[in-house]
């Protein structure tokens, strides 16, 4: 006998979906199942679930993978930048809480997920899984928080109440307790650490740690956003606030359009990128990479600390052979500093939000900001005023 199959499903995308008008209401929602039974067997449930509230006023109890997926349908219809980093989050936690009643989800049942998270162990997908420290925690329970937030204050039932009284306070972690200090380079270090580089991967190091332009800003970087200060006989790049990083839609972090300053040597890394490609500064390949922190920076930084021991007959700081792009940045603040450049114009110079409308400045102005980038550009690496001081390691 042939098994009949429940109408109002369909399948999109390798997920199936529901669309049924039962008693005159459409019923428009993710299943977020890939099999066609187990998607009835979630129909069935709404369906009883809906029959129950109709007739006997029961209010329905959603899982956490309800408000989920009800949650990032929402998002992707309203195009939300963040939505595929929500989606990766909500279903790394989804096989620790997906199948409890949003009433149950509190900081003793996401005890085993933030757990996993600390710990690591293997994706959906079956690939391991770094640990991670509490700031990625973080951010996924405040996804968590989110859904919770929305299933509470906008999510409602037939009967208009809503899917959730009220919001657990869930725990945040300490990010303090095992965030990584930032670690800026000597000169010396900086040269050993270039010369392990391929010569785009230098390139474009050199140009952030004379610019303290964020990775993205680097990697995407378009020739036109470069402005020509025909009084200064140069140029800057101005980078939209929305041009997009690593995810469609992401883009400068604060929000605003952010100025890049050119000093003597990030200006000379441009002139050498002119006519390689039309619209990437730094192409490999005939296109922009994706990020600059991946293999190649991991296998140069190792190789460094050796470097650094066979030169100095003494091993590095233990930060140095575990070096982040994002150090360069650091760099490039700490040198400003040590050279006595101003608070506020550090803060242009690195591109953090001010207050002030950033993209309008005088040729003084540039002027004075391009002298103070350059302080650094040509100062020697002997230099006593860049000395840095560092705790020594454990």
């Amino acid at each position: 006998m042939v098994r009949k199959t429940i109408s109002g499903l369909y399948e999109r995308n390798g997920i199936w979906h529901i669309d049924k008008v039962v008693k005159g209401k459409r019923i428009q929602e993710s299943t977020g199942a890939s099999d066609r039974e187990e998607a009835e067997r979630y129909l069935i449930h709404l369906l009883e679930n809906k029959r129950q509230e109709s007739v006997y006023g029961v209010r329905s109890v959603r899982t956490f993978r309800e408000a989920a997926t009800k949650y990032l349908l929402e998002c992707k219809e309203e195009d939300q930048s963040s939505i595929e980093v929500t989606a990766t989050y909500l279903e790394q936690a989804d096989p620790y809480i997906g199948d409890l009643p949003i009433t149950h989800v509190d900081n003793e049942s996401l005890k085993p997920f933030i757990k996993y998270m600390k710990t690591g162990g293997k994706l959906p997908s079956g690939k391991p899984k770094r640990p991670n420290k509490n700031r990625t925690v973080n951010i996924a329970l405040q996804r968590i928080i989110r859904v919770l937030n929305v299933s509470h204050r906008e999510y409602r039932d037939d009967q208009k109440r809503p899917w959730l009284d009220a919001v657990p306070n869930i725990r945040l972690l300490d990010e303090q307790a095992d965030k990584r200090q930032p670690y800026p380079l000597t000169w010396d270090e900086q040269r050993i650490l270039f010369d392990q580089l391929s010569p785009h991967l230098e390139r474009m190091c050199l140009f952030k740690v004379n610019t303290g332009c964020r990775e993205q800003e680097v990697c995407k970087l378009q020739w036109e956003w470069e402005v020509y200060v025909e009084e200064l006989d140069t140029s800057v790049f101005i980078v939209p606030p929305n041009f997009g990083g690593r995810k469609k839609g992401s883009g400068v972090k604060n929000g605003e359009e952010r100025v890049i300053i050119l000093n003597d040597v990030a200006k000379s890394v441009i002139d050498g990128q002119r006519g390689i490609h039309k619209k990437w500064v730094f192409p490999y390949e005939g296109r922009a990479i994706h990020r600059m922190n991946d293999t190649a920076w991991d296998t140069a930084t190792k190789a460094a600390a050796k470097k650094f021991l066979e030169k100095f007959g003494k091993p590095p700081h233990p930060l140095y052979a575990t070096l982040r792009i994002h150090d360069l940045k650091h760099t490039f603040g700490r040198r400003l500093r040590a050279v006595n450049v101003g608070h506020e114009d550090r803060q242009v110079l690195l591109g953090h939000k001010t207050g002030s409308v950033t993209t309008h400045y005088s040729g003084a102005e540039l002027k004075s900001l391009i002298d103070a980038a350059n302080k650094i550009s040509t100062v020697n690496g002997n230099t006593p005023t860049l000395t840095l001081l560092r705790r020594k390691a454990a």
